[in-house]
Formats: C-alpha cells, structure tokens, sequence
C-alpha cells in the first residue's frame, strides 16, 4: 500500500523559500510517477512539478525557474524546494504517486495515491 505525507508547509513572506517533503512508502514500481499538486481554494488540483523512474521531471510554467522537484537516493522522500515564493503560490499542496512514467505535465486524474497535503501561504 502507497502512503504519503507531507511536511515543510508554512507561511513565508514573497520572495522567500520553502521546502516541501513527501515521505513515501509502498511504491515497488519500476516505473513510476512522482508529482507535486497545488489547489486553490474553490478551484481545481493543478499539477506543478513531476520526475519519474527515467529522471524526467516537468514544471508549470508558473514555477519554471523557481521550483525543484527532486527525489532523495533512497527514493523515499519527494521535495519540492520552492524559491521566489508569490503569493499566488498559496494553496494546499499535495504529494502524490502512481505507477508508469510520467506524462509531460500530469494531470490529478491519472494518480491514485495521494498525501493529505500542506498548506503554504505566501504573503506580499
């Protein structure tokens, strides 16, 4: 069974730094997708970085050149280190995993494995 939790939210001015980690379990795949997620309040999950099994990852262009998404050698924590924070970058921010290489840009729909998320707030 995948199990997912994520940590590292919080509240930090525009322009700082947060990092964001995802403990992950259970995911024996040789092929798999790791992904970060973001939801605004009344709005739809909206992917914001993946990597998978082959080391290709993708962003949003909303966060090209702010965030990284990265996986630790042990291949049991997922980061998103996020620089140049906005505060359209505050929302709930969710982990997730599935199995296979990822697409371009996930979309939520493909995963079923999913943290509880951690909340950033950004404030200008």
């Amino acid at each position: 069974q995948v199990q997912l939790v994520e940590s590292g939210g919080g509240s930090e001015q525009a322009g700082g730094s947060l990092r964001l980690s995802c403990a992950a379990s259970g995911y024996n795949y040789d092929y798999y997708c790791l992904a970060w997620f973001r939801q605004h309040p009344g709005q739809e999950r909206e992917g914001v970085a993946a990597l998978d099994s082959n080391g290709s990852t993708s962003y949003a262009d909303s966060v090209k050149g702010r965030f990284t998404i990265s996986l630790d050698n042990a291949k049991t924590t997922l980061y998103l280190q996020m620089n140049s924070l906005k505060p359209e970058d505050t929302a709930m921010y969710y982990c997730a995993a599935d199995v296979g290489l990822c697409r371009s840009l996930p979309t939520p729909y493909e995963f079923a494995n999913w943290g509880q998320g951690t909340q950033v707030t950004v404030s200008s």
